[in-house]
């Protein structure tokens, strides 16, 4: 026989009911042997609560009883429910009359949702050629007189169902769920999910072969998937890890459904209604592989806290805390205790928080006034997640995952067996908390979440390769590269699911006004966990958001020099929130556009080589036109004009020409090398005639030809075989606090390294003591928007790779 187990949502009005009933007939016609137990139809239990508490605050509650009447009469065409609707009208009464109700009078109303939804399907069952016959389990389960949560007697009911059974072979029973009877016939209900109890009753007593439990998802996941997106489902399960994912608040089991399949080896199926061709997950004695199973989660929890010096290598303080328990009806999920200062805490359900409270303050009152204890406190603001199967080896990961994302669980607790460990974390991060562990042991992929601020040619640029390399990336490297966020200066658009190619289209449509807080807010609200921001602004104003994106868990990418740049002050306290909040800031791109220059300095120094000196072409607009200007007869003014037109330059050129760009990277090298130098104190040769530094751009752009006097004189000066080059010079002492930086025009040796440079390319010699007169030299592409871009996603890459 076959125990067929339907929830309240498989059995609500239309598909579900329909579902129900072609279930059952498939396995009737096919002449096997089953039984079927019902919960409550819908939100039946939840309906008649309702209209008790409106009955027990003599509020009209009559009107809703006829809409609750006619939904449970749906579909039927006669009233098949008249004496038990009689016997709830007058509890009714009865409540209303005395202005209030015990457990006792609870559980018998609420039973009506099982007594109501078995005569239903009995009823449609009967009307569709299938034999059935109503079953009130209150006379095959005895119970002891525990209302709300009763516990069977067990002999009783076993000798009540197999004697039933026996006689009843012939037909499907259908079986009320959840709820009993003392040995006197009271009604009682065998609380949470007891249903599911009642089931695995039957499939003990009766030796079952199997246990189907027919609910409106597809199986038991590694997280709920209401919660985590990218849940999974389980395939199998052992009933050890069912019965930990029970104790730790999987909404689909209750613990105690476990104990009477376990006795029998009766295998347990966890099925969906709505979906039959749906194999679902198969729970049995059978240990599957090992390895973390499944989250699982308690949010109607609170933490007490007992804390005092004074307890210290005191002896019965424990047995003190669980006798209170014990006097107070009250189960301890977790308890977690310290040892160089005596303190306690243990975690138990919120509706008993406050009873625990006053029994420990009772019990511990003269401790109080010894000093023993300092305090015992409750926090209601706490969630529990389990990782169910976490072998403590490889713990690191997931606790490592959620640091790294700015969450820090109150305390920890694992199991003997060291195989599943339990988190309590802040009731506000939970959900956060639950995407990032679930991320880091079950995700395929492990999902980045990026904030793009800056969507002119680079930041554009940017987004268009992450978008057209996503794919490849999550199946090559396990990166899922998710752009929540696109902004400009004014607008932003915001879509936790990621944007497309489209994006230009959805900004320009949709896109909102905004603050760095409204950003940061909804990363929170959607959980958003490994998050990265990217500055390719060239906004001094937009730096100032660094340090909150910082404190708000996001690391940090920047295409923009001025965060490195501007004082040395805000340099040294960006650092420290960045040390403070373990988050990272990456701007490789800041010099050398896509070169690996910064990371070969940090390296160098981070080994204790010493850097005697740093010089090159940092600009590639300027490479191009000393490279050029230098190996043909053409004016200045010419190639200048040459470099405008190809875009190489920024769109008033004098910017460019100023030397303030190779200035502030310059700076940025120093200040890699923990000098302190500020802005100021960099020795800038500027490319700009005086007479043409100010007015507007259009005035400066016609008359360029005033520069070709100058500089063909600068030309003719130099030594046979040289060129022009435009370089920036670190050097100096530079073990001291601040070194010795210039800008300036160079003639160097055209067969040197600087001087065979061509194109646009940067180059950068380091020299250090092991070195000695041999630089590392690093040559290559040093501006433009795709090599920038590109730059820009080797960061990315090279951060989310460290979240792996």
């Amino acid at each position: 026989m076959k125990i067929l187990k339907f929830g309240g949502k498989s059995l609500a009005n239309g598909e579900g009911l329909h579902n129900v009933v072609q279930t059952i007939a498939q396995k009737y016609f096919n002449n096997e042997s089953l039984a079927v137990v019902v919960s409550a139809r819908g939100n039946t239990t939840d309906e008649l609560v309702i209209l008790l508490k409106k009955a027990q605050a003599n509020i009209a509650y009559k009107s809703d009883f006829e809409s609750f009447k006619a939904y449970q009469l749906e579909g039927v065409s006669e009233n098949i429910f008249e004496n038990e609707f009689e016997v709830l009208e007058k509890l009714f009464e009865g409540v209303a009359l005395l202005g209030d109700y015990s457990e006792k009078i609870k559980d018998q109303v609420i039973a009506y949702g099982e007594l109501l939804s078995a005569k239903y399907i009995t009823y449609v069952l009967n009307h569709n050629n299938i034999k059935a016959n109503f079953v009130d389990a209150r006379q095959l389960i005895k119970t002891d007189a525990r209302f709300g949560n009763a516990q069977p007697i067990d002999l009783v009911s076993k000798r009540n169902v197999k004697a039933y059974f026996e006689k009843n072979v012939d037909a499907v029973n259908v079986v009320t769920g959840f709820i009993g009877a003392t040995l006197h016939n009271e009604t009682t209900t065998l609380g949470r999910n007891g249903s599911n109890y009642t089931a695995s009753l039957l499939a003990n007593y009766l030796n079952a072969s199997e246990f189907q439990n027919y609910t409106h998802v597809d199986g038991i996941f590694t997280a709920n998937p209401d919660l985590v997106v990218d849940a999974k489902k389980i395939e199998r399960l052992s009933f050890n890890e069912a019965n930990e994912l029970a104790n730790f608040g999987a909404q689909i089991l209750h613990a105690k459904t476990i104990i009477p399949l376990v006795e029998k080896n009766i295998p347990l199926r966890i099925l969906n209604t709505f979906n039959a061709s749906n194999t679902g997950t198969l729970i049995t004695a059978e240990q599957a592989n090992n390895g973390i199973k499944s989250l699982s989660v308690l949010t109607n929890v609170s933490l007490i806290n007992l804390e005092g010096r004074g307890l210290l290598g005191k002896t019965g303080i424990d047995a003190r805390i669980f006798r209170v328990m014990v006097d107070n009806d009250i189960s301890v999920s977790i308890i977690s205790q310290g040892s160089s200062e005596r303190g306690i805490g243990i975690v138990v359900n919120s509706d008993k928080a406050t009873k625990a409270l006053v029994g420990l303050e009772k019990e511990f009152e003269n401790d109080f006034y010894t000093k023993d204890v300092n305090k015992i406190s409750v926090n209601d603001n706490i969630a529990v997640i389990s990782i169910i199967g976490q072998d403590l080896s490889n713990f690191h990961k997931p606790y490592t995952a959620l640091i790294r994302n700015k969450i820090t669980p109150i305390l920890l607790n694992n199991t003997i067996t060291g195989r599943n460990i339990s988190l309590v974390i802040a009731k506000e991060e939970f959900k956060r908390a639950l995407n990032v562990i679930h991320g880091e042991i079950f995700g395929v992929s492990k999902k980045i979440n990026i904030a793009v601020f800056g969507h002119g040619t680079v930041g554009g640029t940017l987004i268009d390769q992450i978008v057209a390399s996503a794919d490849k990336i999550e199946k090559r490297k396990g990166i899922k590269l998710n752009v929540f966020a696109i902004a400009n200066s004014q607008r932003v658009v915001l879509n936790k699911f990621g944007i497309n190619e489209n994006w230009r289209d959805t900004l320009a449509d949709k896109g909102i006004s905004y603050t760095i807080e409204d950003v940061i807010a909804y990363a929170k609200e959607h959980h958003l966990e490994n998050l990265i921001a990217i500055d390719n602004t060239a906004s001094g104003q937009f730096v100032e958001n660094y340090i909150a994106l910082a404190e708000s868990s996001f690391d940090l990418i920047s295409s923009n020099k001025v965060a490195n740049t501007i004082g040395f002050d805000f340099y040294k306290k960006l650092r420290k929130v960045l040390a403070a909040n373990q988050k990272e800031y990456l701007y490789e791109t800041n010099v050398g556009a896509g070169l690996p220059l910064i990371d070969t300095i940090k390296l160098l120094h981070l080994s204790g080589e010493n850097i005697t000196k740093i010089k090159g072409v940092f600009s590639g607009t300027l490479s191009y036109l000393f490279n050029n200007f230098s190996a043909s007869e053409k004016k200045f003014s010419e190639v200048l004009q040459e470099a405008i037109d190809k875009g190489f330059t920024e769109p008033d050129p004098r910017e460019d020409l100023s030397g303030n760009d190779v200035g502030r990277k310059l700076l940025i090298l120093a200040r890699e090398l923990d000098l302190q130098n500020e802005f100021e104190e960099v020795k800038i040769k500027n490319l700009i005639p005086e007479h043409l530094r100010e007015g507007n751009v259009a005035a400066f752009l016609s008359r360029l030809e005033e520069f070709d006097s100058g500089y063909a004189e600068i030309k003719n000066k130099q030594t046979p075989n040289h060129v022009l080059r435009y370089i920036g010079e670190l050097s100096g002492d530079l073990q001291q606090d601040k070194g010795v930086l210039e800008v300036k025009l160079v003639s160097v040796p055209a067969n040197s390294a600087l001087g065979s440079l061509q194109g646009s390319d940067s180059i950068f010699e380091i020299y250090t003591e092991s070195y000695s007169e041999q630089p590392i030299v690093i040559q290559g592409a040093g501006a433009g928007a795709k090599v920038t871009a590109r730059g820009v996603f080797g960061d990315i890459l090279r951060l989310s790779e460290k979240k792996l």
